[in-house]
């Protein structure tokens, strides 16, 4: 089909990288952010061989290696236990890998390729809905009563939260906190995502992350998961006391806790679940986390959000018209979208939870099996959103 207004709500990687496909492909795109200065939120993510299969086809995959870290294998232990060894040599592929990455990286290569080709992106615009138009446009509706012109479609890329999708999120009981720190040579696998678990209820990590954008040196991102109700608690408790808690478990983590020193260093991040029934709309379409969002468990969120802008993409290219795309995105998408929804929901009580059953099964009967053929290609297929096959029906395929 030809060109037409599309409207691109949230700023995120997802929004970002929708407004490159679609502004490349001759569309009139227009992004809107509720920052008066786009910027990212967070610390570290994972970008999988999903989202780099998309990246790769942007021409921005290289650059993003460049501020983030090579990441070969995800490794686990519980009481001295290893629970979790995924490689992802295990994929067959000489050069299968993921990035870790500071969400400032990520955001900034995908927001500089933007700038640098022109697409407009209108800043301080708080969503709070959306309207019809005459002719089957859509409008934005913003917090201070303005109205955005009509667009032939909106995408809303603005999160689980979106005000422009119905209310369906269950909040989860675990969320994390999180730190971008100064990396400590030799403590840690500088190619590997780390975790320490004790049962279900207390897990800390460290992901290499790269240097991020003006940074002077790579940076690692520690979390420490905590249940939300719990984190008035952890406040009152002190920095010191947590931090001995946290060096109890795992004492090569000192060289990172020496870094933190208010509390205002880590941030918490709340985590949902949120699964919507039907994604598309009159000349609106919910992408990304505002369409299907989960605990971060699988390290999916970003990645899934980039397959969905491709496939928004590919699916307009060959459409009748608005309607059209809309209803191929959405089948494009729809089977991998629940396959790792359901995946997420199964592992996320095995790695944040109160159950002591969970654990000690992880522990000492699924850990060891793990590791053993054909477990250890399921576990890096899982981890790296490739269960399913969600590549090829777009077109895409892995980077080799």
């Amino acid at each position: 089909m030809g060109p037409v207004d599309i409207a691109v709500a949230g700023c995120g990687p997802g929004g970002l990288a929708a407004a490159l496909l679609l502004h490349r492909d001759g569309h009139r795109v227009t992004l809107f952010e509720r920052f008066d200065s786009p910027r990212p939120l967070g610390s570290g993510l994972m970008i999988q061989p999903t989202g780099l299969a998309v990246l790769d086809r942007l021409g921005l995959a290289d650059r993003l290696l460049d501020h983030g870290a090579r990441i070969e294998r995800l490794f686990g232990q519980a009481d001295g236990r290893t629970v979790l060894d995924v490689h992802y040599a295990a994929l067959g592929h000489a050069d299968a890998f993921g990035i870790g990455t500071h969400r400032a990286s990520l955001f900034a290569v995908l927001h500089d390729a933007c700038r640098a080709e022109g697409i407009p992106i209108r800043t301080g615009r708080t969503v709070r809905g959306s309207e019809l138009a005459s002719g089957g446009k859509r409008r934005l509706l913003f917090e201070d009563e303005a109205r955005s012109e009509p667009f032939d479609l909106v995408v809303d890329m603005l999160g689980c939260r979106s005000r422009l999708a119905p209310p369906c999120v269950r909040e989860l009981a675990y969320g994390a906190l999180w730190a971008s720190l100064d990396w400590p040579p030799g403590l840690f696998d500088g190619a590997a995502l780390e975790q320490r678990y004790r049962r279900a209820s207390v897990m800390a990590g460290v992901l290499p992350i790269g240097t991020p954008p003006h940074g002077p040196a790579p940076q690692a991102a520690f979390f420490w998961s905590l249940r939300a109700d719990r984190l008035p608690a952890w406040r009152d408790r002190g920095l010191n006391v947590w931090k001995a808690e946290v060096a109890a478990l795992w004492p090569a983590t000192q060289a990172l806790l020496d870094q933190i020193v208010d509390p205002q260093q880590l941030t918490f991040a709340r985590y949902a679940h949120r699964t919507l029934p039907n994604p598309g709309g009159d000349a609106l379409i919910h992408l990304g986390d505002a369409w299907h969002s989960a605990s971060p468990q699988l390290g999916q969120g970003a990645n899934m959000a980039l397959l969905d802008a491709w496939a928004l993409a590919s699916a307009l290219r060959g459409a009748a018209g608005v309607a059209d795309a809309i209803a191929r995105t959405v089948r494009s998408r729809r089977r991998h979208v629940r396959l790792y929804q359901w995946l997420t929901a199964l592992f996320t009580p095995v790695y944040q939870s109160d159950s002591r059953l969970l654990p000690f099964a992880r522990d000492r009967i699924v850990g060891p099996a793990s590791r053993l053929w054909p477990a250890t290609w399921i576990q890096a297929a899982m981890v790296s959103g490739l269960i399913g096959d969600p590549l090829a029906p777009l077109g895409l395929r892995a980077r080799a």
